[in-house]
């Protein structure tokens, strides 16, 4: 049975505490403390919390975090965003969209390799605002493709939220959540390219192509394969069973290393210190909320809250796209003002449990989950992808978002086809023997 006088504790400290501009993480402990003050005195408490914190960081997978965080920053600083974003511009800009391919598949290909939506957003968006500006497109329009674009990384392997999606939700199999990203990662890609080519056209944007050049594009494939390959060493590794995903993750940061020190030589070592400065700042933030939003979760697990929900659901069930679809209602609404981080730590040992008592795979509702919440990325007023995007494009909110509306609608449009179609993600993860 629920206890009503803890979820309201609970959820009114949270909220309280986020209201004052608290940190999530704070928000998330201090929550978490306050439910378990109900019915215990403080010094056993705040022991419990501290336990639970430090089991949560005691992991050998979460390890993969940390060391995907700094390969992607190697891969960043040392030239591979932009020999990518030639590669793509050869291979697709002189189809109809021009520009506007060359944005998107740039982001997806960069995305794949760096794991984040923000490294991605400010990477690509860097070279390929203005020039979209200077082609006709206008600022405003090419931010908005940014913005959205840059969110497919995240389904595409390595991806530190899958990782994490693995932790909360107790161990399902990384190898095969990385798997079951490629389709849905590449159907949200084509979604977003197709409405903004649309979007272009109907208000008389598309002015650029680059004409097709074998030889250039050949030349850019050579330039960027070293860098595709990271990809191919990391899931190759893990599909092959050479290594494990976290073993793959020290591997892809040597590779970095090896790749921006020697091959492409765009970094030396004495830019090594900050680079690892950079990267141990990223990983604090993202450990300290795994760490708090662990904590919080037991609570909840101790004081019945997902079961609670649990029943709730099913009694109110017409089926599981019903209950899915109830899911991802909240889970966009949670993604207007929480990082995709702590909500997918909340809400995994809430909602995953229901999926699974409807029938959902939880590799599948893991992708719906992460889809979800990349749009949540793109959304005021906490999207971090929106505001380093309007940032890096030097463009206003207001300004982007007549722009971003029927990008929106492309996302959803995504997330519905891979919510209706369990085989996009499960597929790959079923053909490579990591599930049944």
């Amino acid at each position: 049975m629920v206890d009503l006088a803890s979820v309201g504790v609970l959820g009114g400290v949270f909220l309280v505490v986020m209201a004052l501009g608290a940190p999530i993480a704070i928000a998330v402990g201090t929550a978490a403390t306050a439910t378990l003050l109900l019915g215990g005195s403080p010094l056993p408490v705040v022991t419990t919390i501290s336990q639970r914190v430090a089991t949560a960081l005691d992991s050998f997978s979460l390890l993969a975090i940390p060391l995907f965080i700094l390969s992607g920053q190697l891969m960043n600083r040392g030239g591979a965003a932009r020999r990518l974003l030639e590669f793509g511009k050869a291979l697709v800009g002189a189809l109809p969209g021009g520009l506007v391919l060359v944005n998107i598949v740039g982001c997806l290909l960069f995305g794949a390799i760096s794991g984040s939506a923000v490294a991605t957003a400010a990477a690509i968006g860097g070279f390929m605002i203005p020039l979209m500006e200077e082609e006709g497109y206008g600022r405003d329009y090419g931010t908005a493709v940014n913005i959205t674009a840059s969110t497919t990384g995240l389904l595409i392997p390595p991806s530190n939220i899958l990782i994490v999606y693995s932790l909360a939700s107790g161990g399902v199999s990384i190898a095969a959540l990385f798997l079951a990203g490629y389709l849905p990662g590449l159907l949200v890609g084509a979604c977003v390219a197709s409405a903004a080519v649309v979007l272009a056209r109907i208000r008389g944007l598309e002015v650029a192509r680059i004409p097709w050049n074998t030889g250039a594009t050949l030349r850019s494939g050579i330039a960027a394969l070293p860098s595709l390959l990271l990809v191919v060493v990391v899931m190759g590794g893990i599909i092959g069973g050479v290594f494990t995903a976290t073993e793959a993750a020290g591997v892809a940061v040597v590779y970095a290393l090896l790749l921006s020190l020697l091959v492409y030589r765009e970094i030396s070592v004495r830019e090594l210190p900050a680079i690892l400065v950079e990267a141990s700042a990223t990983t604090g933030v993202v450990l300290i909320l795994v760490g708090a939003s662990m904590a919080l979760s037991w609570v909840m697990a101790f004081e019945n809250i997902p079961q609670g929900v649990a029943e709730l659901m099913l009694s109110l069930a017409a089926g599981p796209i019903a209950v899915l679809l109830v899911m991802n209602v909240v889970l966009l609404a949670v993604g207007t003002f929480m990082d995709m981080t702590p909500a997918v730590l909340i809400f995994t040992p809430i909602f995953l449990p229901v999926a699974i008592e409807m029938g959902v795979d939880p590799v599948h509702f893991g992708v719906i989950m992460v889809l979800n919440l990349c749009v949540g990325l793109c959304t005021p007023p906490v999207g971090t992808v929106l505001f380093v995007g309007c940032g890096v494009g030097e463009t206003t909110l207001s300004r982007v978002l007549p722009s971003l509306l029927p990008l929106y609608a492309a996302m959803l449009v995504a997330l519905v086809l891979v919510m209706s179609l369990p085989e996009l993600s499960l597929w790959l993860p079923r053909t490579f023997g990591f599930l049944p």
